[in-house]
């Protein structure tokens, strides 16, 4: 915006004149430095000093030293190259070759922005990945350093020999607030969250300790921002600060931040620059501004066996700039440090740098393109050692409960480990991405002084306490519990994501209804219908929508599932989940096929004789019935012949009449879970008709029979989708999601 009305555009018209007078631009940089203090408060309850220091990786720790070390070098040769090359007398350019400019030069370079790499991390979908990871961490110690350079270095640039006075009254005074100030901080915070004390005005005072501290060091010499940034590290994490932030991020970042980056667009001189040392020159210095970060990290990384690609990526996201070099860019323009030319040039560089990264890794960075080459990842086709890998995607504690249950019956034999993902869903809203991605270390959940957690910490507390002790009690299971933090409208693409970082093998996904104290299925958020029916329609690996209506754990009784088998892929799909499952010597396995005569067997034609053909669809139908039977025979061989816990029988269905009558009878044994094929693929004239008519597609129809009220089951259900056919294709629905305000991405954290 503040290009748009800077006098280059309009010159030294009356227009200017009206739109940027001196007396308001004055006014709106005074008022400005109000969010901009603000913001950097907001840095400072980012960073986390366990991954700093004691938890960050070497990996991450060297990464981001050489990312900071050698484009600080490389800055100073590019300056001195580009002091050689501006056009225009010499006596001009030696006002600005300075030590306190190359300084100046240097640092922009080397700056990395955290919170900015965490939202466009999350935006792309690569937290959860080791990339994701690496960089993050990365990212947090890089922008640490950044800002102690800046604390202790600029004031020598700006202030020369006697800024040693201003750096070590600083020093003293951020060891009065850690030793003397937090400890009395951090207990009233803690205590007031805890009894649930606070109101508006008490969260005023707290967020005006960080002007106060502002003023502090802007007394002692050196920038304000310091103080502000002190005082954001001294808050303790959890309850209190998700509480601080949703009450006040929009005085501070939404409404006065904003005219601090104005100001700076408004001091911008592109055109005159391009004018006067021309395009080619500018393009050139620019390129090489660029390249310092990319490189650094591409030397680092192979180090650590990493590849090129990896190193590249991680280079071009080190490269986004955050507030920082705007704040040294205006403190070098406001003491006429850096020239016209230098300061455009570099704030051209500054957003560039920012807005290309994510497209540029967007482009190269494709992770699922390779993951998709793997066309037969179906349970089907897994081997019985093989190890079983269980994505099991929760929202809370509850459908963490019932899920486990489940899991229990899949810890079959020693030969075939059961390894589970427990990923916990959680809405992002507001400026939570970068403060829930630097938790994302294991050990992260401990917050300083007890302080209450928020309720997605509390929720993900109770949730790693239920599936560690599920994988302490079940030998040869290992389970991993990330958090995944994301716009609901864009969740499934992290699912998706995770199954691929994880190479999933099976995805749990709980039902959007749960079961209340009478075992009427109520529902609990109609977001999560939609959830699950984004990833059915794109799922990476075969999906399964858990429905909870009280599954006993397997080591209180035995377990008696039915599995009831149409035809078609999932169909077969389901029957090979449950064969497995059978395998566990608390499990009793009883497979229902339902046979399909007269009206119930006419084929679907009519719904794919457009796309298909006629031929197609009747032979594609006859095909799909050979391979039932020859999975079934297959079956009927090795499993029921072999193993006395596991029956087989048919039921005969003639029109669409029989089916829940057929149901009904079924259920009248009083089972603890179905396990039944969402249904593609079965090209049968009457189930097609049905599904028009389910509440829930997601189900199938024999799905959607089975968990409404009114047929009055109480056993559990699992329906599968087979990967592999394309998913399903739902019609368009009155169930809709307006994400909130903000609600743009991702983080993951692996705990």
């Amino acid at each position: 915006m503040g290009i748009m009305i800077s006098p280059e555009l309009f010159g030294s018209s009356a227009l200017s004149e009206v739109l940027t007078p001196l007396k308001s631009i004055l006014t709106t940089e005074t008022i400005s430095y109000v969010g901009l203090i603000y913001m950097v408060f907001l840095a400072g309850l980012d960073m986390n000093f366990d991954t700093i220091f004691l938890r960050g990786r070497k990996k991450a720790t060297s990464i981001a030293i050489a990312g900071v070390v050698i484009p600080m070098f490389c800055g100073g040769f590019i300056y001195a190259l580009a002091l050689k090359m501006y056009k225009g007398p010499s006596e001009y350019w030696a006002n600005f070759d300075t030590p306190k400019a190359y300084m100046f030069w240097t640092l922009i370079l080397s700056v990395t922005g955290f919170p900015m790499v965490s939202h466009i991390l999350a935006d792309l979908k690569l937290l959860y990945t080791g990339l994701g990871r690496v960089t993050l961490t990365t990212a947090m110690i890089s922008d640490f350093y950044n800002w102690v350079m800046f604390a202790m270095l600029v004031p020598f640039a700006i202030n020369g020999g006697s800024a040693i006075y201003s750096v070590l009254s600083t020093i003293i005074y951020v060891l009065f607030c850690f030793v003397l100030i937090r400890p009395y901080l951090v207990d009233i915070i803690v205590r007031k969250t805890n009894q649930n004390e606070w109101d508006n005005n008490g969260l005023f005072i707290v967020v005006m300790g960080a002007y106060a501290s502002a003023a502090v060091t802007d007394l002692l010499g050196t920038h304000p921002v310091v103080g502000a940034l002190v005082y954001g590290i001294m808050i303790p994490r959890g309850k209190f600060t998700h509480l601080l932030i949703e009450r006040s991020e929009d005085f501070g970042v939404v409404y006065l931040a904003p005219l601090f980056f104005g100001s700076c667009g408004i001091r911008l001189r592109a055109i005159y620059v391009i004018k006067t040392q021309g395009l080619g020159l500018v393009l050139f210095i620019l390129l090489l501004s660029f390249l310092p970060k990319i490189l650094s990290t591409v030397i680092a990384t192979q180090f650590y066996g990493m590849s090129v690609l990896d190193g590249l990526s991680i280079g071009l996201l080190m490269n986004t700039k955050g507030i920082l070099p705007i704040l040294m860019l205006n403190s070098a323009w406001d003491k006429q440090i850096l020239s016209v030319e230098s300061f455009s040039i570099l704030t051209i560089a500054v957003l560039i740098m920012t807005m290309m990264a994510p497209l540029i890794i967007n482009a190269i960075y494709k992770p699922r393109k390779l993951y998709k080459q793997n066309k037969l990842k179906t349970i089907q086709n897994l081997k019985a050692e093989v190890e079983l890998r269980i994505l099991a995607c929760v929202h809370n504690p509850r459908q963490a409960t019932g899920m486990i249950n489940m899991l229990e019956a899949y810890h079959t034999t020693k030969l075939s480990s059961l390894r589970v993902f427990a990923l916990q869903l959680v809405e992002l809203s507001g400026h939570t991405a970068s403060l829930l991605a630097s938790h994302i270390n294991k050990y992260n959940q401990q917050q300083s002084g007890g302080q209450a957690l928020t309720k997605p910490q509390e929720d993900l507390e109770s949730i790693t306490n239920i599936f560690k002790t599920f994988a302490a009690i079940n030998e040869h299971s290992n389970v991993e519990i990330i958090a995944a933090v994301s716009s609901y409208s864009t969740i499934h693409e992290d699912i998706y994501n995770v199954s691929q970082e994880k190479q999933a093998n099976l995805i749990f996904l709980p039902f959007h209804k749960q079961s209340n104290i009478e075992g009427i299925l109520e529902t609990a958020n109609t977001v999560f219908q939609e959830i699950n029916r984004n990833v059915m329609r794109d799922a990476p690996c075969t999906v399964g929508i858990f429905v909870d209506r009280g599954l006993a754990s397997l080591f209180k009784v035995n377990l008696r599932v039915v599995m009831v088998f149409i035809g078609g892929p999932d169909d077969r799909e389901a029957l090979a989940v449950a064969w497995r499952m059978s395998k566990h010597q608390g499990v009793q396995l009883s497979v229902v096929r339902i046979l399909m005569f007269g009206e119930a067997a006419e084929v679907d034609v009519m719904s794919q004789v457009e796309s298909h053909g006629l031929l197609s669809v009747v032979v594609d139908s006859e095909k799909q019935k050979e391979l039932d039977d020859e999975y079934v025979s297959a079956f009927r061989l090795k499993a029921v012949s072999n193993e006395d816990s596991i029956k087989y029988s048919e039921k005969e269905v003639r029109c669409r009449e029989d089916i829940p009558e057929v149901l009904n009878q079924i259920d009248q044994i009083g089972y603890d879970l179905y396990i039944v094929g969402e249904g593609a693929g079965r090209n049968c004239l009457i189930l097609s008709e049905l599904m028009k008519w389910t509440d829930c597609p997601e189900l199938g129809v024999v799905g959607d029979i089975l968990a409404s009220n009114s047929f009055g089951s109480s056993s559990s259900l699992l329906i599968i989708q087979q990967y592999g056919f394309g998913g399903m294709a739902f019609e368009n629905t009155n169930i809709t999601h307006h994400p909130k305000e903000h609600d743009s991405g991702t983080v993951f954290g692996e705990l």
